[in-house]
């Protein structure tokens, strides 16, 4: 093996923490001596050890000269626990080769200097591209202390959500639809509009086995949801956030009563202000959120330049005709200069559905 193999084995291993780190980022490490791993581990859980303590405890004979490739720079403070600086130099590891940076203020750049201070060589920088792969949501996060957004939605082949009815079950097939799940694992929290709420009631849980269900939130300007809805019934299986301006049918009470919690947010033209909502979203430590909502709540969210990513999928038929049930709705543009645009595309496909990725430019 080489210095590349040893890398991508330790982003093998951050990958094995989807869903269990957030708002913690995802770190895997692997220490090599004389061209064998000794020893490799992954940031498990929120307050477990991190990935480098975890792979220096696993290993099988003392670390001492050896090389240690960690996906993301070695913090370099206390928090729920010790430095790994801490550990490494203890250890009298010689080299330490690092892929991503790590933007938080506590950690950026002073872990390195601590290390090279120690006199341990440090490589930065290392298969950089794949190891920021991996953290998309603790970078913006970390950064902004907003959730990072991205939007889910699954449309035709002529671009429709739904039938004249309002009938959308199903676009996609199975495999798609599953994969789905592995996103509501992937992001800590699932939003919603009212809209979809009264249309399909939805539980908006993680049907994959060892999934994490995401945190449920509706945007509900006037505090319209049922209490007798799927979302209202099932806060002990993930907890509910109902976002609104107002509750004019005095429901607060009765909803907290059933373990729902109402969050009060600014409106702004006559609707949620998406920016306020995020803020307080923020401080409660949900770092990445999933809108699946309809095309209302999508266009409110692009309105507010507030998408990140944004999973398209098309499912392999048409409904034809014209209707309002598009991804997309709201006012639209006048100019194409005007658009919102997209980056680097990636696709998939799922059985006869396609899958097509982007990032933006937010």
């Amino acid at each position: 093996m080489n210095d590349e193999a040893y890398m991508r084995r330790a982003i093998e291993l951050a990958v094995l923490a989807v869903g269990k780190t957030n708002p913690n980022p995802m770190v895997g490490a692997v220490v090599v001596k004389n061209g064998t791993i000794i020893g490799e581990g992954y940031h498990q859980y929120i307050g477990g050890l991190h990935a480098e303590r975890n792979a220096l405890a696993n290993c099988k004979e003392s670390a001492e000269g050896a090389t240690i490739y960690v996906t993301l720079e070695p913090c370099c403070h206390y928090g729920k626990t010790p430095p790994c600086t801490e550990a490494i130099i203890e250890h009298k590891l010689a080299k330490v080769v690092i892929g991503s940076r790590d933007p938080n203020p506590k950690v950026a750049g002073k872990g390195v200097s601590i290390l090279r201070e120690a006199g341990i060589e440090v490589v930065e920088d290392f298969l950089r591209d794949e190891c920021d792969a991996l953290n998309p949501v603790f970078f913006h996060y970390i950064r902004k202390k907003e959730p990072y957004v991205a939007l889910k939605y699954a449309m035709t082949a002529d671009g429709k959500i739904a039938v004249n009815s309002g009938e959308s079950q199903w676009i996609t097939g199975e495999t798609a639809r599953n994969h789905v799940h592995e996103l509501r694992n992937y992001y800590k929290g699932i939003l919603v509009g009212i809209g979809t709420v009264l249309q399909d009631n939805p539980l908006l849980t993680c049907r994959i086995p060892n999934g994490r269900n995401p945190i449920r939130i509706v945007c509900d300007t006037h505090l319209r949801i049922p209490l007798d809805c799927q979302l209202c019934n099932t806060t002990n299986q993930a907890p509910v956030i109902v976002a609104c301006v107002d509750d004019p049918q005095n429901k607060q009470s009765a909803l907290e009563s059933k373990g729902v919690q109402v969050l009060f947010v600014k409106e702004k033209n006559g609707t949620i202000d998406v920016i306020d909502l995020l803020q307080k979203l923020g401080q409660m430590d949900i770092d990445g959120i999933l809108v699946e909502g309809g095309g209302t709540i999508n266009a409110a969210f692009i309105a507010a330049k507030q998408v990140h990513h944004v999973y398209a999928y098309v499912g392999a038929q048409i409904f034809g005709g014209i209707n309002r049930f598009t991804p997309v709705s709201g006012v639209g543009i006048q100019r194409v200069a005007d658009s919102f645009r997209l980056t680097h595309p990636k696709v998939q496909t799922f059985g006869k559905d396609v899958l097509v990725e982007y990032d933006c430019g937010c």
